[in-house]
């Protein structure tokens, strides 16, 4: 509902000027402050003269409605041509030499709503609205009526007045925007000030960082300096003192015995502070080498067990636990500062523990090993949690004073851990234990990245070709080690783009994906490859760390795996995916047949045909007319040896990609060996003493080989 308030014909140029002060008085009655005023008869003024110029004529229209709140409505009609490139006018596109589409961008700056419409023979219409004051009472229909007779009421203005009045308007506009031109002049050289005043602090900051830096500096070539000069003099009182307590030069008396005793105690706590003092040193000065290389976590809790033998000799009522490690591949990263952070880790479980135990852990999680060192101890307090990870920081306990320490270990491990590229904590409740935890990446990021095989197509002709679709690098570099002295050939493609280029250019044996690929989904690609005629029968085996299975085997997958996967469970899937559905033949090349005899009955487990040679020439015929799946060849044979047989065999394109296993009771020459290691996929001996390790190795080396072991 609305009530209109005044409507006017513009018919002449005088019109116009009628609309703006009518629009001026209407908006001053109903409440309008002057700024509004001025901003609504502009408006009003610019929409008129527009119809008045382009349509001829228009009519005005104002009202109010009876919304909540309230709003001034002023309507403009024609019944001219049409706008024609009215929506570029309105996005502020349109540049044009008479200056239409100004007075319609202009209005509707001006107005609270503003909305135009323009139909081709039919004209234009314009609405423009203006909510009410807040601070006035709603107005009434009553009110509204009072208002236009107030109106009607009115003498009209001369045009010359009201043009006189918008000039004085225009000046006290003027006056605004010239004041407003002062502020910002002012603000500016404000600004400039204070920039000049940031400038001035940041310089004042880089100097102190270089002070701070030279400073650093300083110190650490101090304490590397000190550290080498303290080293010297103390090795020489620990081996001094050992002279006289193994009385190399004549008998102690038991006093004399205890002062050397003690003073062989404080130097070797004065040198354990001072290498520790080096190590950090040393890392902070970026000086410290990372030498990684690939070890077992079970060999490494095994070297621990013994480095830390003689700490629970002094503490028999504490039980170090080292838990055997479960589904982890072996790590490649520096073997001797991981051991360095668990003794760490272990050496303050075992101070601060007075009875339980100190249990060691490992746990596969991701691209990393996540040691942990769980104590039964004193425990430490939350607030002290993170301080304990500072220099020299030690906290007060009853414990304390019965144990030595420097209070540099942790800091120690924490900085040789993100050396490595991990991190360590701590979570602990007083009273009860604490756990250290210490996360290493399984592949050191920069040895990763050093010895990353770059993706390369080049088959070589003595290897099967396995197509990996995978985008992390060190699962891919993991799986390059697995396959190193194997029958197969990594061809990596880190994108789904990348692996359908290498299905045109070659034809993989089998193909390795993993569906969580970075940005992309494997699961399309995985239903397009086993649609295809051309891609079809190549055996796919999905690995992924999501347990989805089903999934994979419903979209055509051969086989699936979880990651972390052992290596010699890939290798064996593998190769029950490859030679699925056929006939593994297995040629022995031995001319002493009681050494045939015993390595088929270690075979009789596994599906094999197996095809025997008495010498090196019957061997490579049936290499050549069998075609086996692998050969067993002994080294020792009359007329020939062999070596000439594996020569034979690797030269020939018939028999070069047969897989040679060595079987010999032959001691090997290091040239000998690194030739074997070339040339074969792995160095048996006759002489193994256990039939079950005997097995566990035959059973490695047929893996592989290439060989699937469904036993």
């Amino acid at each position: 509902m609305s009530t209109t308030i005044l409507t006017l014909e513009i018919r002449y140029e005088q019109d116009v000027v009628l609309s703006r002060q009518q629009a001026r008085q209407i908006a001053q009655a109903l409440g309008f402050d002057a700024q509004d005023q001025a901003r609504l008869a502009t408006a009003v003024s610019e929409i008129a003269r527009n119809a008045f110029v382009y349509a001829k004529s228009g009519t005005v229209e104002f009202w109010v409605d009876d919304e909540s709140p309230q709003n001034f409505w002023i309507s403009i009609r024609d019944r001219g041509p049409s706008i024609p490139n009215l929506k570029a006018i309105l996005d502020g596109q349109f540049v044009s030499t008479t200056g239409i589409g100004l007075g319609i961008i202009g209005a509707r700056r001006l107005m609270d709503t503003f909305e135009i419409e323009s139909i081709p023979k039919q004209g234009t219409q314009v609405l423009m609205g203006k909510t009410l004051p807040k601070r006035l009472p709603k107005l009434t229909s009553q009110s509204l009526k009072l208002l236009k007779e107030d109106l009607d009421s009115r003498k009209p203005q001369s045009p010359f007045e009201e043009i006189q009045r918008q000039n004085q308007e225009l000046l006290r506009t003027m006056e605004e925007l010239r004041k407003r031109d002062e502020q910002l002049t002012q603000l500016n050289r404000e600004l400039e000030d204070t920039n000049r005043g940031v400038v001035a602090l940041y310089a004042e900051l880089d100097e102190k960082a270089d002070s701070l830096q030279r400073a650093n500096e300083l110190k650490t070539r101090f304490l590397s300096n000190m550290s080498h000069e303290f080293r010297t003099p103390l090795n020489s009182v620990v081996s001094l003192s050992r002279i006289l307590l193994d009385r190399m030069d004549g008998p102690l008396t038991t006093e004399q015995e205890k002062q050397v005793q003690f003073m062989q105690k404080a130097a070797l706590g004065l040198l354990d502070l001072v290498n520790d003092l080096l190590d950090i040193a040393k890392v902070e000065a970026g000086k410290t080498e990372v030498h990684p290389s690939h070890f077992e976590v079970s060999d490494l809790f095994a070297t621990l067990r013994g480095m830390l033998r003689p700490l629970l000799a002094h503490n028999s009522s504490v039980t170090l636990v080292l838990e055997e490690p479960v589904g982890i591949p072996p790590l490649y990263t520096d073997e001797g500062k991981v051991a360095q952070i668990l003794r760490n880790f272990i050496s303050n479980g075992l101070k601060y523990t007075e009875q339980g135990e100190v249990r060691v852990a490992a746990l596969m999680t991701g691209n990393t090993v996540t040691f942990s060192v769980t104590d039964t101890g004193i425990g430490i307090v939350p607030e002290e949690q993170e301080r304990i990870f500072e220099e020299f920081i030690q906290i007060e306990s009853k414990l304390q004073k019965k144990v030595k320490g420097t209070g540099l270990g942790l800091p120690l491990s924490r900085k040789l851990a993100q050396l490595l590229g991990g991190s360590v904590w701590v979570k602990s409740e007083l009273g009860k234990g604490s756990t250290f935890f210490a996360s290493i990446p399984l592949v050191y990021s920069s040895a990763a990245a050093a010895s990353m095989p770059q993706p390369t197509w080049q088959i070589d002709p003595t290897r099967h070709p396995i197509l990996v679709v995978e985008d992390n690098p060190e699962t891919l570099f993991t799986y390059e080690k697995y396959f190193q002295e194997s029958n197969y050939q990594m061809i990596s493609a880190q994108t789904l783009s990348v692996a359908k280029q290498v299905l045109t250019v070659c034809q993989p044996i089998a193909i390795i994906l993993d569906i969580l690929l970075d940005g992309e989904s494997s699961w399309a690609f995985l239903i397009e490859t086993k649609s295809n005629e051309v891609t079809r029968n190549i055996p796919l085996l999905v690995i992924t760390v999501v347990d989805n299975e089903k999934q994979a085997i419903a979209r055509g997958a051969d086989g699936f795996l979880i990651k972390p996967v052992d290596r010699f469970l890939l290798l064996n899937k593998l190769n029950t995916l490859v030679k699925r559905g056929k006939q593994q033949k297995l040629l022995l090349i031995d001319d002493d047949l009681t050494a045939r005899y015993v390595l088929k009955q270690l075979l009789i487990p596994i599906p094999l045909e197996i095809i025997e040679a008495a010498d090196g020439r019957e061997g490579i015929r049936l290499a050549q007319v069998e075609n086996p799946c692998c050969i067993v060849l002994d080294l020792t044979m009359p007329e020939i040896s062999g070596i000439e047989v594996l020569e034979q065999l690797k030269s020939n394109p018939a028999t070069s990609a047969i897989p040679v296993i060595v079987n010999t009771s032959q001691q090997l020459e290091p040239q000998e060996k690194n030739f074997f290691t070339q040339h074969t996929v792995a160095i048996l001996s006759k002489e193994v003493v256990s039939q079950e390790v005997a097995i566990a190795q035959l059973h490695q080396a047929l893996t592989k080989a290439g060989l699937a072991l469904d036993i």
